[in-house]
């Protein structure tokens, strides 16, 4: 395959921390995170939904600990998952301290918020002591009230800023296994402030647009806001954050980062809008196997494509393809050839086997390159 520049992407230097056992920022792959919506106190719900969102593929789970019941149940909670668990205590350090204690991966914590220099000093050491890594959420609703009046207005500058006098609190009390975000709902005003604080420090940064919206609107200002940065270079974790079930946050973060080449999980069905061309029905076809394939996490790609002007092209670029032929009969791809011709009946079901028999060809493949020793242990 020919060198393609253009796709490259320069990730920006970060430290690395670890959420549990998973890294981020370094060199280690940009992370999936969701949050649950269920009450934390309710562990049996919250567990159902934390497993749902591990199948969907999340890295890291984030759930809110606002009182001492939920504190309370987190225990329960992180002995029945995979995933690595943030804590958001929101502004009570005691629920800080309750939440290390209980096993959480990850504070999500203002230190400027909670209170006297001592609490922030009770909650390093629980964090220390267990350990416990953090996250500084700076939000545009929510800045600090001396920043407000210092620039009059939520701004770039002003995120900036809250994120690095919470970053000096626990720097003074010698604790830097944290990460930062500064959110905002405004894709302009979030992504100024990234590009902000990227420059400013080299901690691992959280991406997220805060109260994107609903799934349509809220994948939208995902995709422009977290995707452009990522192409920048710039993030370590991402969490789209929709008025959805988190299992769809899930699914959109890792199609924002399969669109960038920067992480790949499931099948990437590339299909044409349909037109007159169409030879087949090309919306329902692509609507059923895309629910058919979504059991599929081994990194490949299908094409779909109505007819022959676009369809050889894109089957040429694709594991799987499918191109509308004439008269009923189509045209099958297999590793970017001409494999066989298939006709209108059972369209679906034809591909979905192909699709199955080719993700385990690969798999295979990933498995057994995973499997060879390298370098460093064939030198030993």
């Amino acid at each position: 395959m020919s060198v393609r520049p253009y796709r490259d992407i320069y990730r920006r230097k970060s430290r690395q921390i670890m959420v549990g056992n998973v890294p981020v920022g370094g060199d280690a792959p940009i992370t999936v995170q969701t949050m649950t919506n269920t009450l934390t106190s309710d562990a049996q719900a919250t567990i159902r939904q934390i497993k749902a969102v591990e199948e969907a593929g999340a890295d890291i789970v984030r759930v809110s600990c606002p009182d001492v019941e939920s504190t309370a149940a987190l225990k329960t909670i992180i002995d029945n998952v995979s995933i690595p668990v943030v804590a958001d205590i929101h502004f009570h350090y005691k629920r800080g301290i309750e939440a290390a204690l209980a096993g959480a991966a990850c504070l999500r914590i203002n230190p400027g918020n909670i209170g006297s220099a001592e609490k922030v000093r009770e909650v390093v050491k629980a964090a220390k002591d267990n350990g416990c890594s953090m996250r500084i959420g700076v939000n545009a609703g929510s800045l600090e009230k001396h920043l407000l009046e210092k620039y009059g207005e939520p701004c770039p500058e002003a995120m900036v800023e809250s994120g690095l006098e919470h970053a000096r609190i626990l720097e003074d009390n010698d604790f830097f296994d944290f990460k930062i975000s500064v959110k905002a709902s405004d894709v302009f005003l979030a992504a100024a402030a990234y590009h902000g604080l990227a420059e400013a420090c080299d901690y691992p940064l959280h991406l997220g647009i805060t109260e994107a919206g609903g799934i349509r609107t809220g994948t939208i200002k995902s995709a422009m806001g977290i995707g452009s940065l990522l192409w920048a270079g710039i993030g370590d974790t991402i969490r789209v954050s929709l008025s959805a079930d988190p299992v769809e946050e899930v699914k959109v973060g890792f199609d924002i980062l399969k669109t960038l080449g920067l992480r790949h999980r499931g099948v990437n069905v590339i299909s044409c809008p349909s037109c007159a061309r169409q030879q087949f029905n090309v919306i329902k076809t692509v609507e059923v196997l895309e629910e058919r394939l979504a059991h599929i996490t081994t990194p490949m790609s299908v094409s779909v494509i109505g007819c022959v002007v676009n369809g050889p092209g894109e089957a040429r670029e694709t594991d799987i393809g499918f191109t509308g032929g004439g008269k009923g009969t189509h045209q099958v791809y297999v590793s970017g050839l001409p494999d066989h011709r298939l006709k209108d009946d059972n369209i679906v079901d034809h591909l979905v086997g192909l699709v199955e028999k080719k993700a385990a060809e690969i798999q295979a493949e990933i498995d057994a390159e995973k499997a060879k020793p390298n370098a460093a242990d064939a030198a030993e």
